[in-house]
């Protein structure tokens, strides 16, 4: 679980053969001079520096890493743009086949957005919804199933490496889908990107560009605050990631005593901060419960542990909520769940993220600055059974997935089955209203 106050993370399976394919079909955007050489070539060796200072396996799962940053820099060499030259460093980290560790580009200064999420649901992916307003909204529809994403198959295992080269790495200004909607009616499709283009360097020195900055946060931590909704004996409480304080969780957990059954939504969840996980542990058991041991280079590792909040802890029943985005911090609680028969957990398989990482952040420039990240794993997290859920996931204790059709509907099978579990019927598609998407302004 990366430190997020450092950087916002997602979560990327990459595998560097995908990405050196896709930069050989993507080509050449903006040509790259000398300028964009050095700087390329620079965050290459800050990669790899990174890597050797702070990863968690003193062996680097067996790569030679001086040889391949040899052989990643040749690479460099030849790229034909400066997209290129950020995907070889990709590529570079990709090898490591680490759910946590990662390059995280600079900015842009230009903000690009499909019009479309995707998801993925069992081994498929699956239009989950559409922006308004956007080119994508009379081309694609929720509920459809993506056969290709311009013309590369979309599936559990590759998806994370098409959704990171094509949304982080380099955005595209069209994409071609190819789809299949719920009746099994096939139909291809070019969607263009909503565009807007930004300003190359912010000025915070004079605070010009502080207040655009601000907003943007605040946009941002309005779509992923903290939310419930109580049904008599039942709170369900949709948590988005694992960002609060404690206060923020001993507040929520003064709403969720107050009820029999808690409902905890985690679906989409990517993790978070390691603390938040172990105060919302620490509110669901009468004892103190080790989440994970540490393994990594670093001496003096403890176990993870949770201290419980003791007779204040909720000790009715739980129902969680998963599914293929849940990642790291919600899979450990998941996990820890399941392990300690604690409560039911339903949806799909998760996302298989879970390690325990640091960002560190990058500039290079004076005048006008350039800022990048890399997660980087500094332990291994192996839970009380003895296994590592890295690239294997939380299977749920009951697999529900919802259809092409439930997703054109709106309709919501998981949270109406959870609802159900705890006493009360409701239709799926009234379980599906209960907390709407909310879109980023653009």
């Amino acid at each position: 679980m990366p430190d997020r106050k450092t950087i916002r993370v997602f979560v990327c399976l990459c595998g560097a053969a995908i990405l050196l394919l896709l930069a050989a079909k993507l080509g050449a955007q903006q040509k790259m001079n000398s300028m964009d050489m050095d700087e390329a070539r620079q965050m290459f060796r800050d990669a790899r520096d990174a890597v050797k200072k702070n990863y968690y396996d003193p062996k680097y799962h067996g790569i030679d890493v001086d040889a391949r940053y040899q052989q990643y820099d040749d690479r460099i060499k030849s790229a034909a743009s400066f997209n290129d030259g950020m995907r070889m460093v990709a590529a570079f980290l990709s090898g490591f086949k680490d759910s946590h560790l990662f390059f995280i580009p600079p900015n842009r200064p230009y903000q690009v957005d499909t019009g479309f999420r995707m998801q993925l649901i069992g081994d498929q992916a699956y239009i989950a919804r559409v922006r308004p307003g956007t080119d994508a909204v009379s081309k694609a529809h929720p509920g459809d199933l993506v056969v290709a994403y311009d013309t590369y198959s979309v599936n559990r295992t590759d998806y994370h490496d098409l959704s990171y080269t094509f949304n982080e790495l380099m955005p595209q200004p069209r994409t071609q889908l190819d789809l299949r909607d719920p009746d099994g009616n096939t139909r291809q499709v070019l969607v263009d990107s909503k565009m807007k283009q930004l300003k190359k360097t912010l000025d915070f020195a004079s605070g010009a560009d502080i207040e655009q900055y601000v907003r943007l946060e605040e946009d941002r931590d309005h779509t992923v605050r903290q939310r419930w909704v109580e049904m008599g004996d039942i709170v369900i409480w949709k948590m988005p990631e694992f960002e609060m304080s404690q206060d923020e969780v001993d507040h929520i957990f003064g709403v969720v005593r107050k009820h029999k059954t808690l409902i905890l939504d985690l679906r989409g969840n990517p993790g978070g901060a390691v603390d938040t996980l172990e105060w919302v542990v620490g509110n669901v058991f009468d004892h103190d419960v080790k989440i994970a041991d540490r393994i990594g280079k670093k001496s003096g590792l403890k176990p993870q542990e949770a201290k419980t909040v003791g007779d204040k802890a909720f000790t009715g029943p739980i129902i969680l909520l998963v599914d293929s985005e849940s990642a790291s911090a919600a899979e450990l609680f998941a996990r820890v769940i399941q392990i300690e028969h604690r409560g039911t957990v339903l949806g799909d398989r998760t996302s298989g993220s879970v390690m325990e990482a640091r960002g560190y952040q990058y500039q290079q420039g004076m005048d006008t600055v350039i800022v990048y990240a890399f997660s980087v794993t500094e332990a291994d997290l192996v839970i009380k059974d003895g296994a590592s859920i890295e690239h294997v996931g939380v299977t749920p204790d009951q697999v529900i997935l919802p259809t092409g059709r439930d997703l054109a509907t709106g309709a919501d099978p998981v949270l109406a089955q959870a609802i159900a579990m705890a006493g009360v019927k409701i239709d799926p598609l009234e379980a599906g209203k209960m907390f709407p998407y909310e879109w980023l302004p653009f």
